[in-house]
């Protein structure tokens, strides 16, 4: 059965600039760091072969020797390229469409894989291809010359190395604007222009904040939340993101102008485990300060005093994206034939598609001329959140698996340790919409479950 994933992402150019670099798949590896080399044998046209070298010393020494050329099947100059991989007992189609659209064009890549091998050959060269596929745009965008307007928004993000900065870091770039990331460890290979900070005092970095046009100040910082739920993790959750947000709020009392837009980050997860309340922005927060409560009441406290002229306070839920911890856990326990409920399957699940979150990061900026959202909280979800029960269901169902045993709470518990999870992560929910988004007009691209995992897995 072929197997298929797509991204799409929109670039502030015209198809052909784009065209440009895309057209010539000698010019992947300056791209999509997964590819080490190209050779083409002739001039880029339908039929014209060639050999890829992808990165890894195993893949790669693998297919150095044993691959045959690849071919390339449709070219169509600034429209549609298109080139086929004999693989063992199957193909790799990888293809990539320019479509125009209003003050840019569209850029979509999809990854085909069909025969006998698909599966395996998907795990193993369709995973390393579409690492970071986002950030792969943003770097195609800037060997097509992108660079920021008049109007171009500057952009700081802190916590802008983790998987959802690097996503909207390329998507700002991709649309023009300017982006630095506030980091402890510079990466090298980033695309991004990059400040290092300790996340903990204001120091140098807070030059970064003092732009001649608008700026706009994200802060995502923050440990990850699937560790172990004892006192020592739980304090590090908690003092990762309240140090941090404290040093920018202490940084912009230093300017001598208020930040333009600030986007802080929080989380659904502020309400704990809400059992059958129906939360939204004006939902009050539980009484004991339960772990992410505890966690998370104090890290938007941190945020008052903040020198912004608007701001937006964004409690984020469950991110589906393929490369995402949660998807990926998921997916995976579905595979491994362990798809059924969780504990009893009534706890809530709420979520947002990847594209949907990045729009509503692109409303609180200003940048979405038809939502204006006001100041003050908002809720990251879609206004349709599933019981664990039917999320499961909806997994097996797009996975093509069949109905599996439920997990008992106990069985979690104990995976958990040998996981180093939080097995609170699988056995509590919330239910989680908003109303801020609904009364702004905001919709949805992808509102059900199975509109976003249609889209997020291969089909």
């Amino acid at each position: 059965m072929p197997r298929t994933t797509s991204y799409s992402q929109f670039i502030a150019l015209p198809a052909a600039r784009l065209w440009a670099v895309l057209g010539d798949p000698a010019r992947w590896p300056e791209w999509n760091p997964a590819v080490r080399s190209v050779t083409l044998r002739g001039e880029p046209g339908v039929g014209t072969e060639g050999d890829y070298l992808p990165r890894g010393a195993v893949t790669g020494g693998v297919h150095a020797r044993f691959a045959r050329p690849f071919a390339v099947t449709a070219f169509v100059p600034e429209r549609e390229l298109v080139i086929e991989q004999p693989e063992p007992a199957g193909t790799m189609r990888m293809a990539w469409s320019l479509t125009a659209r209003d003050g840019g064009t569209e850029v979509t890549q999809r990854l085909t894989f069909e025969g006998p091998s698909a599966a395996v050959m998907r795990r193993v060269v369709g995973g390393l291809l579409e690492t970071d596929a986002r950030v792969c745009f943003a770097r195609l965008a800037q060997l097509a010359g992108i660079e920021p307007g008049a109007d171009a928004l500057s952009v700081v993000i802190a916590g802008g190395s983790g998987a959802l900065g690097q996503q909207l870091a390329a998507d700002l770039t991709c649309r023009g604007h300017r982006v630095t990331i506030l980091t402890r460890r510079e990466d090298a290979d980033s695309p991004f222009d990059q400040v290092r900070w300790d996340g903990r005092s204001v120091g140098e970095w807070v030059g970064a904040l003092r732009n001649p046009g608008r700026t706009a100040l994200i802060n995502l910082a923050g440990k990850l939340v699937d560790v172990r739920p004892t006192e020592r993790e739980i304090s590090e959750l908690r003092t990762s993101r309240v140090d941090s947000t404290a040093a920018l709020v202490a940084a912009s009392k230093t300017l001598d102008r208020p930040i333009d837009y600030w986007l802080q980050a929080s989380t659904t997860a502020i309400w704990s485990d809400a059992g059958e309340i129906r939360c939204t922005e004006s939902t009050p927060l539980p009484i004991g300060l339960p772990q992410m409560t505890g966690v998370a009441e104090p890290w938007e406290r941190a945020f008052e005093g903040a020198n912004a002229r608007h701001w937006t306070i964004l409690r984020t839920s469950i991110v589906l994206d393929p490369t995402a911890p949660a998807l990926r856990r998921l997916v995976g326990l579905t595979k491994a034939g362990l798809g059924g409920r969780i504990g009893n399957g009534r706890q809530w699940f709420s979520w947002i598609h990847v594209e949907d979150w990045l729009a509503i990061a692109r409303a609180a900026l200003g940048l979405d001329p038809d939502i204006a959202l006001p100041d003050g909280i908002v809720v990251a979800a879609t206004d349709f959140p599933v019981r664990n029960r039917d999320l499961m269901a909806a997994l097996r169902r797009q996975l093509h698996r069949p109905p599996a045993l439920p997990t008992p709470g106990l069985a979690l518990k104990v995976g958990a340790v040998f996981l180093r999870t939080d097995p609170a992560l699988g056995l509590t929910g919330r239910h989680a919409t908003s109303e801020v988004l609904r009364q702004a007009g905001f919709r949805f691209r992808y509102p059900t479950l199975d509109e976003a995992l249609t889209d997020l897995l291969p089909s």
